[in-house]
């Protein structure tokens, strides 16, 4: 497996990580939890040594799953999660908090659901306009000196924000959406991100499951998947993204490779300190994502790439979820 490093913190992972937050929660049915256990297990006899989860996802399912299935082997992997949002005593959502105590108790309630005596990348979920991200970066530097946690990361954080959390607490990696349908941060923040050593981990760098070409239509979506609300997953802006999953299709016809390959060779052929963190439930679709790493785009497959990305319709998510970044 290559192997890829985040910015100048130190941190080497899997050229491909992966995302286990659709193993149990937004995406509708999930599998049962001793199948993804198995996943987890056969992404890391395949080389990947990096997974991705966060507390609110269930709230807490997530961690239980990944925590149960990494036990065995936690001194092999790095393992990230994440914290930010108030959670009720019922589940619920109550909006985002990143006061010092909650970053704490969150930490010592990841710790107990992953069953671990460290986070290698504990990362602010979003941003969180009422804790001066300064507050944030000095208490995860005191988890660090505590031995609690590895490394500090921010997620969905707008370039101010990161320069201010560098200088308390260097910031290892940034975990952003990116695809080549999802490009808005090129521009500001990467550039940022490059100058400050700081990696990037891309999540749902298929578009959520839209470029591998699963996803024909709306009536693709089952209820209670929240790609449903998305704006880019309404009848009419699919129908016009297809585009972008049709040339995918051509030049992986080209190449001997899938869709869903050429898009995440698009993303590691960006930049060597970007890792994709693409989401699976299934076996054949992680053996899929993870031979992406092999292929090699000419720079006029990419430039036929960029000129179909730039005609995507439709934003990525809708416009209050929008507002919790800290864009």
């Amino acid at each position: 497996m290559k192997q890829r490093k985040l910015g100048d913190s130190g941190l080497e992972v899997s050229a491909i990580g992966l995302g286990c937050m659709g193993m149990s929660f937004s995406y509708g049915v999930f599998p049962e939890p001793k199948e993804m256990v198995k996943l987890i297990h056969q992404a890391h006899e395949m080389g990947v040594t990096f997974f991705d989860t966060a507390e609110i996802y269930g709230p807490y399912t997530n961690e239980l799953l990944v925590g149960e299935a990494l036990e065995p082997i936690r001194d092999k992997v790095v393992l990230a999660t994440k914290f930010g949002f108030e959670i009720g005593e019922d589940g619920s959502w109550n909006g985002l908090t990143s006061r010092p105590d909650d970053i704490r108790k969150a930490c010592e309630g990841s710790l107990k659901r992953l069953r671990t005596d460290v986070i290698d990348l504990f990362y602010q979920h979003r941003v969180d306009p009422s804790v001066p991200i300064e507050d944030v970066a000095g208490t995860v530097r005191d988890l660090i000196a505590e031995g609690k946690v590895r490394h500090f990361g921010l997620s969905e954080a707008g370039p101010q924000t990161i320069r201010r959390a560098h200088a308390v607490q260097p910031v290892a990696a940034l975990q952003s959406e990116y695809s080549l349908w999802t490009r808005q941060h090129e521009q500001n923040i990467m550039p940022v991100v490059e100058e400050l050593g700081i990696g990037w981990v891309a999540y749902s760098p298929l578009g959520k499951g839209f470029l591998t070409g699963a996803i024909k239509d709306a009536a693709d979506i089952r209820d209670g998947d929240f790609r449903k609300a998305l704006p880019r997953y309404q009848p009419e802006a699919m129908k016009n993204n297809r585009a972008v999953v049709d040339l995918l299709t051509e030049i992986g016809n080209e190449k001997g490779a899938t869709p869903a390959q050429i898009a995440l060779a698009w993303v590691l052929s960006r930049k060597p300190w970007i890792v994709p963190i693409p989401g699976t439930t299934k076996l054949h679709r992680l053996k899929e994502n993870l031979a992406a790493m092999e292929l090699a785009l000419t720079e006029q497959e990419l430039d036929r790439i960029n000129l179909a990305a730039d005609m995507v319709e439709g934003g990525r998510y809708t416009e209050a979820t929008e507002a919790m970044t800290g864009l």
